[in-house]
């Protein structure tokens, strides 16, 4: 018998992993949470809004996921320049602007009637948000009644963006108070009180990303919260703020995920008891843009985890942020190109496919590498899919490590099972990502190529193992 050199053997121990058999309950568990249809959703920035519809790769993006999930992604338009823009009833065009360059954001601007015929022809629910910062309520109210006359797609309202950030001399901090918490629940509570006269009770409360979104709730009481429809936090796990620097495999571990959305399960526990949804309302890798790891595939394989940890702990819909065109390092899409990380929403959105509330549950404990998760039916209360993600990180230098996962009890007994691999040369790699060993997206994002199934051999106990590289992503058609 030829035996394997020790040196060769500890160097094949180094590489592969394998993970103890993990059993796969047949019905939803009880820790199992039903999946929004719209939980992979798309906020962008107000400004923008013009330009992204004016974008192919836009309607077909958005149109891909559609078709993967059975319902359209809902729509944010909003972010920082939302509390910048004014509205002009006798403008002309959608948005009128001055930058010195096109990769800016505008100080200030103006906006008109027809951008919100564009916001209209939006499939899906779309939330609009409106200027409360500059204190300019008969202009903001203008627009929300013109929003609610032209779009039959309107979800809500937001009134203002991330008010924690409001500087001191912003015309909304009443004279001689200080800017807290406290102060903008109560700004909040007696806009929509205003509001909800010409429009009705339909607000999105908080977008905070440093306050406790659950907050407002406890400060406008059972009286303000008749006003409202969602409430939404903000959220990014890293920042590119002011030189700060950000770390692709941190982002990515899965681990780390696990731990990071831990945070949402209060506020989103106690939004629900409210009668209201909670959703991450603006939220990607890394605020001011993402730096160097917002446009790679590790960033496509965070969003898979990250999006399915953000709904295990309650979220209901996640909105990932589309900034300023040709200057958006975690966008999804641009002018002529698909970036990586919105292969890692395909992928998910295929993973839960078409059928309505379906139930999702995670297998491993959470503190390995290796993500492993299964999804039901609504319906029949049966097994429809598998999903793991390696999350180990490979640089794309030296060998590349390999991990296997055993299962057991799956529903077919001696017998196969397919799988689709999502992969790419490396976390870092911001091209060449694959869906199924050759399906990609045009620079239109039109789908192209056509994907290749695994073949997985299923033992007459049900048990079966399947292999994914560091930094590698499958689905199990069970």
């Amino acid at each position: 018998m030829k035996r394997t050199p020790l040196l060769a053997f500890l160097f094949l121990l180094q590489l592969k992993d394998i993970a103890a058999g993990i059993t796969v309950p047949q019905t939803p568990p009880s820790g199992a949470v039903t999946v929004d249809q719209s939980l992979l959703s798309v906020s962008i920035e107000f400004f923008t809004l013009p330009g992204y519809t004016q974008i192919q790769a836009t309607s077909n993006c958005l149109e891909n996921l559609a078709e993967l999930r059975g319902a359209p992604p809902a729509i944010r338009i909003g972010g920082t320049t939302q509390d910048r823009a004014t509205y002009n009833p006798n403008l002309a065009s959608a948005v009128n602007y001055t930058v010195a360059t096109p990769a800016d954001a505008p100080a200030s601007l103006t906006y008109g009637p027809s951008f919100f015929t564009l916001a209209g022809q939006l499939k899906g629910d779309v939330t609009v948000g409106l200027n409360r910062q500059l204190n300019n309520q008969a202009a903001s109210l203008a627009a929300a009644v013109q929003a609610k006359k032209t779009m039959g797609n309107l979800f809500a309202f937001e009134l203002g963006n991330e008010p924690e950030f409001y500087a001191s001399n912003s015309a909304i901090i009443p004279k001689g108070q200080s800017w807290n918490q406290d102060t903008d629940a109560a700004s909040q509570k007696s806009w929509f009180t205003t509001f909800s006269s010409s429009v009705g009770d339909m607000f999105q409360g908080a977008v905070y990303l440093s306050w406790s979104a659950g907050g407002l709730l406890s400060r406008i009481g059972t009286d303000g919260e008749r006003f409202l429809k969602s409430i939404s936090r903000h959220s990014y796990p890293q920042s590119a703020c002011g030189g700060a620097s950000t770390n692709l495999p941190n982002l990515m571990s899965h681990s780390g995920i696990v731990s990071y959305t831990k945070q949402y399960k209060s506020e989103a526990a106690s939004t629900h008891a409210a009668g209201l949804r909670y959703f991450l309302g603006e939220t990607n890798s890394a605020t001011c843009g993402g730096g160097g790891i917002s446009p790679t595939f590790g960033a496509a394989l965070w969003i898979v985890d990250y999006s399915l940890q953000a709904a295990l702990n309650g979220v209901d819909r996640l909105y990932f942020h589309q900034g300023t065109i040709g200057n958006c390092a975690y966008c999804f899409w641009g002018t002529s190109s698909v970036f990586a990380p919105y292969f890692g929403a395909a992928f998910v959105s295929e993973f839960f496919g078409t059928e309505p509330n379906t139930r999702l549950a995670m297998l491993d404990d959470g503190t390995s590498a290796l993500a492993t998760y299964a999804l039901y039916s609504s319906s029949s209360n049966t097994l429809l899919r598998l999903l793991i993600v390696n999350s180990n990180y490979f640089s794309g230098s030296g060998a590349r490590p390999v991990s296997t996962v055993a299962f057991t009890q799956s529903v077919v007994r001696n017998g196969n099972v397919t799988a689709k691999r999502m992969t790419a040369a490396s976390a870092t790699a911001v091209s060449g990502v694959t869906i199924g060993g050759a399906a990609a997206f045009t620079s239109t994002c039109a789908r192209t190529g056509t994907p290749a199934l695994e073949s997985v051999r299923v033992d007459g106990n049900g048990a079966f193992s399947v292999s994914l590289l560091a930094s590698e992503a499958l689905i199990v058609f069970e």
